[in-house]
């Protein structure tokens, strides 16, 4: 069942402003804060439930367009719970907001630095140490959203799957949707 939620206008700003934040630290794109999302919108404020949290990313990872989207899903749970259709609008656009504008700007900002100054020891030096960030946000991530299915010795076929496919990325140049058709096939076949 879906809370319902009486957000004033202060929630709101509240929703806002984290979001601001959370933009800062996507280093690697808006799927690394993750985490950051659910534990401040299902865990901590209690705003959208758990299927609803892990429902809008799966929607947003499978729908064509970029990735991001499942902040707007987010949004748009946050206003359903808050009292409907118009407050769904107003939470894809506080959270869409929230989390593209300070990004937006500081990339663009920084990407002209760092393209006038790429040959500078130390902005390539940033860019080799930012990699290892974004792996470990990447996995913090795909950790979340696992956890979600439950006991590991339950659903042993989705966590074998799981592995199996993050193997298959990191060893091979197998496209990753190969990996989402058979794991969708798999899916659909009930084996997972």
């Amino acid at each position: 069942m879906n809370p319902v939620l009486d957000l004033g206008w202060g929630d709101w700003l509240y929703l806002f402003t984290h979001f601001l934040t959370l933009s800062l630290l996507s280093v690697g794109g808006g799927i690394t804060t993750a985490p950051d999302m659910h534990r401040f919108l299902v865990d901590q404020q209690g705003w959208i439930t758990d299927p609803q949290y892990t429902s809008s990313i799966a929607i947003a990872q499978a729908a064509p367009g970029p990735n991001i989207l499942f902040v707007a899903l987010l949004g748009w749970h946050v206003g359903l719970n808050a009292g409907g259709l118009g407050w769904a609008l107003f939470g894809v656009l506080v959270c869409m907001l929230g989390i593209i504008m300070p990004s937006t700007i500081l990339v663009y900002v920084t990407s002209r630095w760092s393209h006038e100054n790429r040959d500078l020891r130390a902005v390539r030096a940033f860019k080799m140490g930012m990699a290892p960030i974004v792996i470990a946000l990447l996995i913090a991530t795909g950790w979340i959203l696992a956890r979600a299915h439950g006991d590991p010795a339950r659903d042993w076929p989705l966590w074998l799957v799981t592995a199996l496919s993050a193997l298959i990325v990191w060893r091979t140049r197998l496209h990753l949707l190969w990996l989402l058709g058979i794991g969708g096939v798999l899916g659909w076949f009930g084996l997972v």
